[in-house]
């Protein structure tokens, strides 16, 4: 029995050790949270998830560790997707999303058990990907602690496609908001400059291009993800 007992044990730590086990548990947990609660019918509406800052959100400085923020977007991007519905309509289009481009300010630290809302919607879409703020909002005042802008792929369709579907109607983009055009203009430079250090070339002016399909052109996204 005692046997058995350090075996299983010595499994847990191994799994604990390997694989970021709690990860996984909060994205079934957040799954269970959003399939019980109402669905969003306003799909560009804003929508917010309750937060705390615990222990392990910690950094040496006794505030939240600044990769924790992203760890929460993650999570709240995927309760908001189930709740309006656009994960459903992914899997029916049998397409997939992936983040291409993230950027995130830090406005004031969030301290140890200070509660927040981050507060999630779409702003913007083009041809290929939807583009997402996310804000942290201090509850203790209202003051906006972090706010990130996230350029989220489609992968074997579009956003226009996938809205369409959605609801059963066409959706018109609204206008990009003046900090937005100047982040997905520094991704469009980033991406060039990158092209050039690697000798590729610019796909809208090269020669042919006109040929490429956005699927192609969502893999060339993938390309330059793990250059990363």
């Amino acid at each position: 029995m005692l046997g058995m007992l350090l075996c299983a044990l010595g499994a847990l730590l191994l799994l604990f050790s390997s694989v970021d086990v709690w990860y996984f548990l909060r994205g079934v947990v957040v799954a269970i949270q959003a399939w019980f609660q109402p669905p969003v019918w306003d799909v560009l509406a804003e929508q917010s998830v309750p937060g705390r800052v615990l222990p392990h959100d910690l950094d040496y400085m006794g505030h939240m560790n600044n990769a924790r923020y992203l760890r929460e977007c993650d999570f709240a991007r995927f309760h908001y997707y189930m709740r309006n519905g656009i994960f459903k309509t992914l899997h029916s289009l049998r397409a997939t999303m992936v983040v291409g481009a993230s950027t995130i300010r830090y406005r004031r630290s969030l301290a140890f058990w200070e509660g927040f809302d981050l507060r999630t919607r779409i702003v913007a879409w083009d041809d290929k990907s939807f583009f997402v703020e996310q804000r942290f909002v201090s509850q203790r005042d209202g003051f906006i602690s972090a706010v990130m802008l996230c350029r989220q792929n489609i992968i074997r369709s579009n956003p226009e496609s996938i809205l369409q579907v959605l609801c059963k109607r066409k959706v018109e983009c609204p206008d990009y908001p003046e900090d937005l055009q100047h982040w997905v203009n520094f991704i469009s430079a980033s991406s060039l400059a990158l092209r050039a250090q690697c000798g590729l070339k610019d796909p809208n002016t090269a020669e042919g291009s006109q040929g490429t399909t956005g699927e192609q052109d969502n893999t060339g996204e993938h390309l330059e993800q793990k250059d990363k």
